[in-house]
């Protein structure tokens, strides 16, 4: 039997229920101090928050949202969502999705998935690996649970996706700890949030679990992040770029907030700054990584569409869009006929799929321009450029080109000026691209930062003898400064010259003559007082199943498709190496590697004289180089008699003049 005891306790636990329901969920005039009322189509909104109906306020404010024309997005506007309902999403877009219910979370591709707990500790660092744990607050899964609400209606999504987004406003405020700071709030992380967040807020807008409490801790916490960035920008580079576009999305994508026109003025002021000063006038970025070249470009016009669609597209003047179109230009001639481009420098190994994306993304930007159709139609459409071999000579990425089609011979070296955070010690290497196949792929990134064990890692793919240049005792370039001494190109004969000082006391000369569109000669010379074991390294593709020749000082794969490559040196000694590449990020594969060693006793300078020869069969031509009285290659002056099979021809040429 119930007592009046137990009555009257029971009523008061519903009653304390209720008052402490209704201290959190109240709606005070608070809310709204981040937001012009002023702005069109908030009257309503206004009128009711000066009444004191604050509960009417934000109701009304929600159906503004839901039915607002203005701050729209390129792609994954609320009309959009018909394209979707109904249909399968790709099976890793589902998985994460799902997995996300159960905060089972993939912060980096290069990983699989931690459990963060049902109570989700945001502080959970499973590997340490910085990316691991930025990439966390990047929350990168919510657009995929967004997106499962689109195909499915299933409101669990919603639901997770509000609760995850309390919590994390909740656990990670900023000031928690300076440690976290570092994370939550770098300022590379929170312009991701800037930028993925109104996606989510498109994709779930309409949702019953999208209320009006929620939508004003949304506004006030995008709002907060979104002032947070200008007055942390990063010094220089990419992170500065992304950080301004982004802040630019923020201010166009919520005009209604009383900040929203600072943030975009000040990203404006940033992009209209730093293309001129980050990007060369060759086009290519300072950075000098293809990867990152390619995502500036991205940067660079989402900035310029965020406008347009703002109604602000006088931000920029035409010599922006004009540096973007160049540095569109400028990948076009760094890239292989595959759609493929060298892994310098921090980049990874891309796929034609994804570069057709892009460059129909940037063709919509350049209607007029029938180069890049040509590329964004798979050659379909549009013209090819109209010469081959190209340098971007003030970044130092020389392109030797036979073709634009599969069947051409390229081969793209790299010989620049210092770089920053992702250049590596490598001037003066290469990736060879024949037919279809890239021979010499560079090393890769493999892992970018952690702890003492993540940084060796990473410095592994870093050193410069696992890269196509040379070497003194094994150590790394210590000055990465080329300057150029001669570019010339001609159908019957390329020819690149650049000096790098190397080392303290080791200049380093390459000379790269590309014969007849067909094969490579090399020269390289070390000159100045060190002395010690020099080193022209090389590595190959890890299937090319290579066959070493120490007699001859050659090597050559044995492709049995019969589109195969050999090298031979005409000076010091051949010895196998270890060698490994990195496609994609913490996966590594075995490959072949090796070296032409000789010693440097005194001040005289030492040469190495390299054949590059792809040739058609199973059988590797027989190749001879004699220099001839005449040649000085201390002057420059080289005079060859190049012996291949049994046919004899003779090369001169002034390499520096």
């Amino acid at each position: 039997m119930i007592t009046l005891q137990k009555l009257i306790l029971a009523a008061c636990l519903i009653l304390s229920c209720s008052i402490l329901h209704a201290q959190q969920t109240q709606i005070g005039e608070h809310d709204f101090e981040r937001i012009d009322l002023s702005y069109p189509g908030l009257d309503k909104v206004r009128q009711q928050v000066a009444a004191g109906h604050y509960d009417l306020a934000a109701d009304l404010l929600l159906d503004y949202y839901r039915h607002r024309t203005s701050g729209r997005l390129t792609e994954y506007n609320p009309a959009d969502r018909t394209k979707y309902t109904g249909k399968s999403l790709p099976a890793a877009v589902q998985e994460k999705a799902d997995k996300a219910l159960l905060h089972q979370f993939q912060p980096h591709k290069g990983y699989g998935y931690f459990d963060y707990g049902k109570d989700i500790n945001w502080q959970l660092w499973p590997v340490k690996d910085n990316e691991v744990r930025w990439q966390l607050h990047r929350v990168t899964w919510w657009q995929s649970m967004g997106l499962a609400y689109w195909s499915t209606g299933d409101e669990k999504y919603a639901k997770e996706w509000v609760y995850q987004f309390r919590d994390w406003v909740k656990k990670n405020p900023l000031g928690l700890s300076k440690e976290n700071d570092q994370y939550a709030w770098r300022p590379l992380e929170v312009s991701e949030r800037m930028q993925s967040l109104p996606v989510t807020f498109n994709m779930f807008i309409n949702s019953p679990n999208f209320t009006p409490r929620f939508l004003l801790e949304f506004l006030n916490s995008y709002d907060e992040q979104a002032t947070y960035i200008p007055p942390h920008y990063t010094d220089m580079g990419n992170h500065l770029l992304f950080e301004a576009q982004r802040v630019i999305t923020a201010g166009c994508f919520f005009p209604e907030l009383k900040n929203s026109e600072g943030l975009r003025k000040s990203g404006v002021e940033i992009l209209n700054r730093e293309i001129t000063k980050q990007v060369y006038p060759d086009g290519m970025q300072f950075e000098l990584s293809p990867t990152y070249h390619n995502a500036t470009i991205d940067i660079f016009l989402n900035a310029l569409r965020s406008t347009q669609l703002a109604g602000e597209a006088n931000d920029f003047p035409a010599s922006y869009r004009k540096t973007v179109e160049d540095m569109i230009l400028a990948t076009i001639n760094f890239s292989f006929p595959d759609y493929t481009f060298p892994m310098f420098g921090d980049s990874w190994l891309t796929e034609k799929a994804a570069m057709l994306k892009q460059y129909r993304s940037w063709a919509e930007a350049f209607p007029g321009n029938q180069v890049i159709r040509y590329f964004a139609t798979d050659h379909q459409q549009g013209t090819s450029p109209s010469y081959l071999s190209h340098g971007l000579t003030t970044a130092g990425f020389y392109t030797f080109r036979s073709g634009w089609e599969n069947n051409a011979t390229v081969m793209v070296l790299k010989a620049s000026p210092p770089g920053e955070f992702h250049a590596q010690p490598d001037n003066g290497t290469f990736e060879l691209w024949v037919k279809g196949r890239n021979f010499t792929p560079d090393a890769g990134v493999y892992v970018y930062s952690g702890d003492a064990e993540i940084n060796k890692l990473r410095e592994a793919y870093r050193q410069t003898k696992v890269h196509q240049t040379l070497t003194l005792d094994d150590q790394n370039m210590v000055i990465t400064k080329a300057q150029l001494q001669k570019w010339n190109t001609n159908p019957a004969r390329d020819v690149l010259t650049y000096t790098n000082p190397s080392y303290p006391e080791l200049e380093h000369r390459r000379s790269v003559l590309f014969i007849d569109q067909q094969y490579f000669i090399i020269i390289d010379k070390a000159a100045g007082n060190a002395t010690g074991k020099l080193g022209i390294h090389f590595q190959l593709k890890e299937d090319s199943k290579p066959v070493f020749d120490t007699v001859k000082n050659a090597v050559h794969t044995t492709y049995i498709d019969g589109n195969n490559l050999l090298i031979r040196s005409f000076s010091g000694k051949l010895k196998e190496e270890p060698g490994k590449v990195s496609y994609q990020y913490r996966k590594e594969i075995a490959r072949p590697a090796f070296v032409f060693e000789q010693q440097k006793t005194d001040t005289e300078p030492r040469y190495f004289i390299t054949v590059v020869y792809p040739y058609q069969g199973q059988v590797a031509p027989t190749i001879s180089i004699k220099e001839n009285p005449e040649s000085q290659l201390e002057t420059g002056h080289l005079d060859l008699s190049v012996g291949i099979d049994r046919k004899t021809f003779r090369v001169t040429e002034n390499l520096i003049r």
